[in-house]
Formats: structure tokens, sequence, C-alpha cells
């Protein structure tokens, strides 16, 4: 009788310990599925003193800047401030439904 007590109360003890780390597991997934989706920055416009998430939308935008402007592309984040402000004066002028 002893032995069979034993034998259910380790079972009970290790289904306990088992359940939490399997909902980590399930968690940690979920995340990654989460983040390759959402995988976006934002930028602060410091003259309207708003944010703007840099999307695949954001970054047409800025490649139709570029074109419009007839200037030679270059990345964003390598922009002086003062250019920086004239895409996001620009970006507010041709603005979409969201912005």
């Amino acid at each position: 009788m002893k032995a069979g007590c034993r034998y259910i109360s380790f079972l009970f003890l290790t289904a306990a310990l088992s359940a939490p780390a399997a909902i980590v597991t399930r968690g940690a997934s979920q995340d990654e599925h989460h983040d390759e989706h959402h995988d976006q920055k934002r930028v602060y416009d410091r003259d309207h003193k708003d944010y703007h998430n840099w999307d695949d939308n954001e970054d047409r935008y800025y490649h139709q800047y570029y074109t419009e402007n007839h200037k030679e592309y270059r990345d964003y984040s390598k922009l002086k401030s003062k250019d920086q402000s004239a895409y996001w004066k620009w970006r507010h002028e041709h603005g979409d439904d969201h912005h």
C-alpha cells in the first residue's frame, strides 16, 4: 500500500512540476510569432510632436518623397535632423487616413 501511495504521489508531483514548463514554452512560441509580424519601430517627429510607426506603409511614403523631390535615396536613420524634419513636413502634407 505504501508503494502505491508513493507512486501516485510521484505522478501528481511530476504533473504539477511539468505544467508550468509547458505553459511557459507555449507562451514563448506565441510571443515569437507575434514579434515576427509586428517588427516595426516608432519614430518621433520633433516639429509636429508626434510618433509615427515605421512600417511598410511608411517606407512606401518615404520612397515616394525621394521620387517626387528628385533626391538621391538615403536611409532615414542616416539623415541629418533638418532633413528628417523636411520629410515629416512633407509627410504631414501628404498624409493618409490615419495621419
